[in-house]
């Protein structure tokens, strides 16, 4: 990948701030619709951070945590990672479910719940950022795993770390009421996409 990522200047990183603004904008009304009551999304921050670092920012390589992967494809093609603490991922299903959920013995409905809630939060991203640009994006059938941050970050990256070795991390907040839900998005581009990306919002990168 090109220094770019390494480089982006504090306007670039605004611009990709307000995708990620427009982005927990359109979650949180899917997920007003799906829930039938009033869900508020921000986006606290927008980085550029090491895929090998991702562990740590999620709590530590032996934290257990859920994460929801996902291949992108059209005109600027990357992948996706989605992750959730295990307080945060227990909340969220709960609020989903309305019961209380045993994560080291998910049925197969919540395992549906989870991959469905990445599909939701991906498809609402790459949504923003095909209003922003007039890119076409699409996601892929997410895949779905509960483990150590370490083993997840081996196993379900490990086809794109050849390509990238940065991601995009958006990191969201969700409330409900009383209750505050942390995830963490990463957008992991395929090279050149993050070039064309900005590129469209009208960003000399070259």
């Amino acid at each position: 990948m090109s220094d770019l990522v390494n480089n982006l200047d504090f306007y670039q990183k605004d611009a990709l701030k307000e995708i990620g603004n427009i982005g927990a904008g359109n979650a949180a009304t899917a997920f007003a619709q799906l829930l039938n009551r009033k869900i508020e999304m921000t986006v606290p921050s927008v980085d550029i951070v090491p895929i090998e670092e991702v562990p740590e920012i999620t709590g530590g390589i032996e934290q257990h945590v859920l994460s929801v992967f996902l291949k992108v494809v059209g005109e600027a093609p990357g992948s996706i990672l989605l992750i959730l603490s295990e307080s945060s991922a227990q909340n969220l299903l709960e609020m989903v479910l309305y019961r209380n959920i045993d994560l080291s013995e998910m049925t197969e409905v919540e395992i549906s719940a989870v991959k469905e809630i990445g599909n939701i939060l991906s498809g609402s991203y790459l949504s923003a950022i095909n209003q922003m640009t007039g890119l076409n994006l699409f996601q892929s059938i997410p895949a779905f795993a509960y483990d150590m941050a370490g083993a997840i970050l081996g196993s379900s990256m490990i086809s794109i770390s050849m390509e990238s070795d940065k991601a995009l991390l958006i990191e969201t907040k969700f409330k409900y009421g009383d209750n505050e839900i942390e995830g963490y998005f990463f957008f992991i581009p395929s090279p050149g996409s993050l070039e064309k990306i900005l590129n469209t919002l009208g960003f000399d990168t070259k």
